[in-house]
């Protein structure tokens, strides 16, 4: 397939651009290029496909054109960086997304695959969430993922098949890192300090799912068959990776043994969830989890070691999403509407 894939300098797209490729398909890339200063291992680097540095609110038909798929990770990420201006958020997240799919779909794009969160799901530790569960967003960030995939599905027809993945909290070692995620966080913390850090008291549950898997999971909805992934909503994960923050703590001490663990009373954060994964496993059966908690943080232990991670890494701003972009802003390389003053992003 010939796919375009936004975000491929982030997170997850430094992953996904070469797994993809690796699997046979012709991939284009596109990104702002917000987090391209940041590089914290060399994996995939020949592999990696052709970037356009582009913002995702200046796409156009042409961008799309010729493509049988587009993947789309291009947003404004996390909780916290989305409420620094919800207003811009939602022009981004939902606004700039949905007029993608618009393109995508007037283009003659077949399938649009579409990156959501298992924080749609907001908060309530009793029962757990399906695809059925009814949303409730605590962030502009969430409620940017609930509006998009109204949006968006409302658009399918014969001729466009959206998919929606709601992810579960992503962790694992990227060459594009990211340690404001909750295991990334607390393993570079053990490393560098000799500490775990918990700033609640680690009874909310989250889902998680290695960043390896949820390329194989796009992956998979790429190549499965129409009538399988046609506006559908799946839950990224396994039904044996939903953890109490404070489990993930104790895995994390196990694989950096003899850090200090400290437990907190609360961060003001009352998102908590159980998820289950069973409809992905219905529709998509080549898809499998292959990554636990305990498998993550030793791989994250291992990059730490090759690369000899010190604490000036670990609190790079290109590694922390609202960091790096108070960074930008405070030098004025982006204006207040995070549009590039340069004449063009980071080539780096």
């Amino acid at each position: 397939m010939k796919i375009l894939l936004t975000g491929s300098d982030g997170y997850i797209g430094g992953l996904l651009g070469p797994y993809l490729v690796d699997r046979g398909h012709d991939v284009i890339g596109l990104d702002t290029g917000y987090y391209r200063t940041g590089w914290l291992c060399n994996d995939g680097v020949a592999r990696a496909p052709a970037c356009l540095t582009k913002d995702i609110r200046q796409i156009s038909a042409d961008d799309v054109s010729r493509m049988d798929a587009v993947v789309h990770l291009a947003e404004l990420s996390n909780d916290p960086l989305s409420q620094i201006n919800p207003s811009l958020t939602f022009e981004i997240n939902h606004q700039g997304s949905v007029e993608i799919a618009r393109l995508c779909r007037e283009a003659g794009v077949a399938r649009f695959v579409y990156t959501s969160s298992c924080s749609v799901y907001g908060a309530g530790f009793e029962d757990t969430k399906t695809e059925e569960s009814e949303p409730l967003p605590q962030t502009a960030y969430a409620e940017c993922k609930v509006l998009v995939e109204r949006d968006v599905s409302a658009m399918a027809n014969d001729d466009f098949s959206p998919t929606f993945l709601r992810n579960s909290t992503a962790h694992g070692a990227s060459p594009r890192m990211r340690f404001d995620l909750v295991v990334n966080n607390l393993s570079a913390h053990a490393w560098t300090a000799g500490t775990i850090r918990m700033t609640s008291d680690g009874s909310p549950w989250r889902p998680l799912v290695h960043v390896l898997d949820i390329c194989e999971a796009i992956a998979c909805t790429l190549e499965a068959p129409r009538e399988a992934i046609h506006n559908e909503i799946f839950n990224v994960g396994d039904d044996g990776q939903n953890y109490r923050i404070r489990e993930v703590a104790k895995i994390v001490a196990e694989v950096f043994p003899g850090c200090e663990l400290t437990i907190g009373s609360s961060d003001g954060d009352n998102r908590s969830y159980k998820v289950s994964f069973q409809k992905i496993r219905e529709h998509l059966p080549d898809f499998r989890c292959r990554w636990d908690v305990q498998r993550g943080a030793e791989q994250l232990r291992r990059v730490f070691e090759n690369i000899d991670m010190g604490l000036d890494t670990f609190e790079a701003a290109p590694f922390t999403r609202l960091r790096q972009i108070e960074h930008l802003l405070a030098t004025g390389q982006v204006d207040k509407e995070l549009y590039w003053t340069l004449d063009e992003a980071p080539a780096v």
